[in-house]
């Protein structure tokens, strides 16, 4: 996938992660180390309706852009670890609780973090 396309699709989903006041965002660069993706986006919401709410901005957002998941968001029915797979940036949603229990930045650690906000 060309650079400027995916750093385009990171541009797009930190935009809509701000805009519903995702918190600690943070882009993991797993390029080097996996081939599932090239980066993992993680970010939190407070509640329910905000893990859902931030999956929908993205989601409408990429749409808007003209880039679509390769398949339905996972996890969104109970809110609590949504992710979408945008083959090249994978974006895992979760619920703050959610976030602290599977700690995904620890598991990745050894990758390097591109970003954090």
């Amino acid at each position: 996938m060309l650079m400027k396309e995916i750093d385009n699709k990171l541009s797009i989903i930190e935009k809509a992660i701000e805009d519903k006041k995702g918190i600690d965002l943070q882009v993991l660069d797993i390029s080097k180390m996996t081939s599932i993706a090239d980066y993992f986006v993680i970010v939190s919401g407070n509640s329910s309706s905000q893990v859902t709410s931030i999956a929908d901005e993205v989601e409408d957002k990429m749409s808007l852009a003209g880039f679509e998941p390769l398949s339905s968001k996972e996890g969104y029915n109970s809110a609590r670890w949504i992710l979408i797979d945008y083959e090249d940036v994978i974006v895992h949603v979760f619920h703050k609780d959610e976030r602290e229990f599977y700690n995904l930045e620890r598991l990745w650690s050894q990758y390097e973090r591109e970003n954090t906000k």
